[in-house]
């Protein structure tokens, strides 16, 4: 039997149990499998390899150092060591970096002077002409320096500056509650005076405060006090934005032209994006080139998404 090894004599016997008409014995059948199982192990062998594992295990307990008190105090007294080589070290680089901040802050701090802002935007490629930044309304001052209407507005007034300083012409504000827009003559006039004193009552930029759906503000002027060179002024547009001019905005734009389809003074065909886009810049506002968030990471909180397509993030 080829598959087995067995001869074929021994076949049936070993199949069957059986040879020449009687049963086979339990000798006779380990005789026939005997040739077929492995060799038993040597005792040698056998009894070789639990003592060469206890020589291995008896090797590296005599190679092992014996943990001693002063072995012990030694290893703590030198990790503590290190410890606190690192920890000076750690601590004395945060104190510099803390330092060289508050120097470098003294020191390139703008000190309200136009010029300052000018030179750190003069080496950019290209300003945009309209930038907007999302700004939080706060009631209390865990998150801002001063807490409620009195903190946001500081906020607008400081960013309208830098942006009045960059040569900027346009900032939009968007804030989600739309608070901004029920102060808005005390908005423009807040701006007006942070930018006197930015840029001094000659060469104060104008400002213009407007908001959709609403007439724009611009703070009164004193000709008789100011010289007659201060009309060549700079302008600066100030734009508030809530979260109501988005998907509100939206809503109001379908109903007014199912209105005017339904009443046949617009076809269907005639509705396109170049329709919607007009109708949202003229009342909304048009898309801003640069998006400015005060956050870590990208949350828009509502901003309208129409003027949000071709806008770089930051």
């Amino acid at each position: 039997m080829a598959a087995t090894g067995i001869p074929p004599q021994e076949e049936v016997p070993f199949r069957r149990n059986v040879l020449h008409n009687r049963q086979l014995s339990a000798s006779e059948r380990e005789a026939l499998l005997k040739p077929l199982l492995p060799p038993e192990p040597s005792s040698t062998s056998s009894s070789s390899a639990p003592s060469r594992a206890n020589s291995k295990r008896k090797r590296r307990s005599l190679s092992k150092p014996k943990k001693t008190p002063i072995r012990t105090f030694l290893h703590f007294l030198i990790y503590q060591t290190i410890a606190l080589l690192f920890s000076i070290f750690f601590r004395f680089r945060r104190a510099w970096r803390l330092f060289w901040y508050k120097i470098r802050g003294v020191m390139r701090h703008h000190h309200h002077t136009p010029e300052w802002i000018m030179s750190d935007v003069k080496n950019l490629e290209q300003l945009p002409n309209h930038v907007s930044v999302v700004l939080d309304y706060n009631e209390n001052d865990e998150d801002q320096g001063t807490a409620g209407l009195e903190g946001l507005l500081n906020d607008v007034c400081e960013i309208a500056a830098w942006t009045a300083s960059a040569g900027i012409p346009m900032l939009s504000v968007y804030e989600r509650t739309g608070i901004l827009k029920n102060y808005q003559s005390e908005t423009g006039n807040a701006i007006k005076t942070t930018l006197g004193s930015y840029f001094g009552p000659c060469r104060r930029p104008t400002v213009s405060v407007k908001a959709p759906h609403m007439d724009a503000y611009t703070p009164p002027s004193t000709p008789s006090s100011e010289p007659p060179e201060s009309t060549s002024r700079s302008h600066l547009s100030i734009l508030l934005l809530s979260e109501h001019d988005g998907r509100s905005t939206f809503v109001d734009l379908t109903r007014t032209l199912t209105g005017m389809v339904q009443r046949s003074e617009v076809r269907v065909d005639q509705i396109n994006t170049k329709l919607i886009n007009v109708e949202l810049h003229d009342n909304v506002s048009p898309d801003p080139d640069l998006l400015i968030l005060f956050s870590p990471t990208v949350v828009l909180k509502g901003y309208p998404p129409w003027q949000l397509r071709l806008t770089e993030i930051l």
